[in-house]
């Protein structure tokens, strides 16, 4: 058996005009191509419709524990946006800077981007962030974890760190 973690990520895509066939998924693929850059193991993203479906989609995603969980769409205001509300109460660790650094990044380009709604942290050893379903919005989003997912994921799994609190450099 390896010890080398396991690099394995799922992508869901929360947008019912996609699920229904009326609408091309443009974010999903972007994500899931930008974690196989990275080395991670990611099947083809399941899109399903804003609102239930995006509940059965994460727990049955998060049922595999892959290393890292990425949903796409369902954060803004809109009745059907419930996207946050389903992954919240899974999260059992709750990393608020990372959706504010994702705001602040989008609103600089486009004020509407202050209404993501999204949540990252982790469910058990996952990572799991929702990314807004625009392609600005998950660009800026993949901007923020670029620098810092490799760190995530080495801290929750419990990396030696170093006397500064870092975790060492290679």
């Amino acid at each position: 058996m390896s010890d080398a973690p396991r690099r394995t990520a799922r992508v869901i895509v929360a947008s019912t005009s996609a699920a229904a066939g009326s609408a091309p998924d443009t974010t999903g693929p972007l994500i899931a191509g930008w974690l196989r850059e990275r080395g991670f193991t990611s099947e083809d993203p399941v899109v399903v419709a804003d609102g239930e479906e995006v509940e059965r989609a994460v727990q049955s995603a998060l049922d595999e524990a892959p290393a890292v969980l990425v949903t796409t769409g369902g954060t803004g205001v809109s009745p059907s946006d419930r996207t946050p509300e389903a992954v919240a109460p899974l999260l059992e660790l709750q990393l608020p800077g990372i959706i504010e650094e994702l705001r602040r990044r989008g609103a600089e380009h486009l004020p509407a981007a202050l209404l993501t709604r999204g949540v990252a942290g982790f469910a058990g050893s996952t990572f799991v962030i929702t990314l807004p379903g625009s392609t600005g919005g998950v660009r800026d989003g993949l901007a923020v974890l670029e620098p810092i997912l490799d760190h995530i994921l080495a801290q929750r799994s419990g990396a030696e760190r170093s006397r500064e609190g870092h975790a060492p450099r290679g």
